[in-house]
């Protein structure tokens, strides 16, 4: 049998062997870590780290609860937890079961837990994960040691020697790399930080019914199916808010709700806490529910149903909403209209938000609610327009042909130095109005659900264009959100800052 097998041992039976090492009075270090990528900097580490007492154990983070973004791990946890046991430093191994070591720390409780010199730096901890670590070290007597030595990247060194990234985007991102540093892409998430933003837009409720196909009907030229289950998510601008919420330091919503069967109280739970939401009430009618017939096994889509009543708001209560919407426009940044075409956004409105936003930022959704009259030309002005390419060819009326000019018109016709046009698997392109265009290839690796990846790429693009930083990183920062959002049935969750910083981070490190 290979003798490095012998080091490894299921987590849960490291106590019955370490307990009677603690008897014999020899002390326990442990070290735990991805380790995705054996290098010399680990190695160096580990050895170290065997120096502190008798008996060296590493456990290491399970396939399941790696966060180092796309295509990661590189190995899978079995290949990894044996290339640590090959190590003569190392004296036991387990993969652990649990996404950080807390509950290993109170399991194994080590004499001594060690980190490599890169994590006494609190600051670049973007998860808190060593904080939790060290507070239950701290409360089961464990002390805290650090090694001193070179430091690599695992994923730095698999980007550039090792990468399994598509082809496309391994040579995109070779050159992105070039123009772009990790620290300059964090810092623009960070600034989002320091804006006020104000939301207006179309509250969707989406409804997704799971079902089995059965069969054919029996009398009817139907499809039969059987209801398996359900969910209700917080759609339309209400996603768009809770996106930019969890970037922005403060954001108030506008939006309107049907006077009967509102949905006011599911809403207001699905709101983040920092969220200031003003709900005009629309007489007579409800809110707009957008019901989805999924199967539940290949989660395709068979058809929707549209609840909704798509008329404005009558005079005396647009009147009012306007003149609210420009007393409060001077208190933000950024103006983010996120028009879904289905009554909410009226020509007085528009005129408003053009004529008095700092900032204007602007999504017009074409669906099947709205037959394609909801079009960006509706807009006067734009400092920041973004729409599907679909769109833009439903606005230009032109089915094929070259995207470039198409763009340059309509962000002239916008006076918009930042229009960014999103194309699914082809990723997005960007353009000043002008002649300069940035394409950005697509990220994403797994796709549940398209719904709402468009409005993700567009909440946090929206604050990124707002802060004039350069169309190429606007381009890069939305694609890696809308990879995030499509692995997300509907508008299950909104999109964190933490998980897009550790996206950026597994792509330029």
């Amino acid at each position: 049998m290979n003798p490095r097998l012998n080091k490894l041992f299921l987590i849960d039976s490291l106590p019955a062997i370490i307990n009677p090492l603690k008897e014999q009075n020899q002390t326990i270090v442990h070290c735990h870590g991805v380790f995705d990528l054996l290098h010399i900097g680990h190695i160096r580490h580990l050895e170290q780290a065997s120096q502190m007492g008798d008996v060296l154990v590493v456990t290491i983070t399970p396939d399941r609860f790696v966060d180092k973004g796309l295509y990661r791990p590189a190995f899978n946890e079995n290949l990894r937890a044996e290339t640590i046991a090959s190590l003569n430093c190392v004296d036991y191994v387990a993969i652990n079961k649990w996404p950080t070591a807390e509950t290993t720390l109170r399991t194994i409780r080590p004499d001594f837990y060690v980190k490599g010199a890169e994590f006494k730096n609190r600051l670049s901890d973007m998860t808190g994960k060593i904080g939790l670590e060290e507070k239950a070290a701290r409360e089961i007597g464990t002390k805290i040691a650090f090694t001193e030595d070179i430091v690599f990247s695992s994923t730095n060194l698999i980007n550039r020697h090792l990468s399994n990234l598509p082809e496309d985007i391994d040579k995109y991102m070779k050159v992105f790399r070039e123009r772009f540093h990790l620290d300059e892409l964090i810092d623009i998430l960070d600034k989002m930080a320091t804006m006020n933003v104000l939301i207006i837009g179309d509250t969707i409720i989406d409804e997704y019914q799971y079902c089995e196909t059965i069969g054919k009907s029996s009398k009817d030229p139907a499809l039969a199916m059987h209801y398996q289950s359900h969910d209700i998510f917080a759609g339309g601008v209400l996603a768009i808010a809770n996106h930019v919420s969890n970037f922005a330091n403060s954001v108030k919503l506008i939006t309107v709700l049907g006077e009967n069967n509102s949905f006011e109280h599911f809403i207001r739970s699905q709101l983040n806490q920092s969220i200031t939401p003003y709900f005009i009430f629309k007489k007579n009618t409800h809110t707009l529910i957008k019901r989805r017939f999924i199967d539940g096994y290949t989660f395709n889509k068979l058809f929707e149903v549209y609840v909704m009543d798509d008329s404005h708001l009558p005079d005396d209560q647009d009147t009012h909403l306007c003149s609210i919407i420009q007393e409060d426009l001077k208190s933000y940044d950024i103006v983010i209209s996120a028009d879904f075409g289905h009554g909410m956004i009226s020509p007085n409105m528009i005129r408003t938000l053009s004529d008095y936003s700092r900032f204007l930022s602007v999504n017009t959704q074409a669906n099947a609610g709205n037959r394609g009259f909801n079009t960006i030309s509706r807009y006067p002005r734009a400092d920041y327009a973004c729409i599907a390419e679909h769109e833009i060819r439903l606005e230009s009326r032109t089915r094929n042909g070259s995207l470039k000019p198409l763009m340059s018109s309509i962000a002239k016709s916008l006076k918009c130095s930042r229009f960014a046009v999103t194309r699914g698997r082809k990723g997005c392109t960007i353009t000043d109005g002008e002649m300069s265009y940035i394409e950005v290839p697509a990220f994403a690796r797994k796709i549940v659900d398209r719904v709402g990846a468009g409005d993700a790429f567009f909440s946090v693009t929206s604050l990124a264009a707002a802060l004039g930083v350069p169309n190429e990183a606007i381009g890069f920062i939305g694609n890696v959100v809308g990879a995030l959002a499509v692995e997300i049935p509907g508008n299950k969750k909104s999109i964190d800052k933490l998980s897009v910083k550790k996206y950026i981070t597994s792509l330029a490190k």
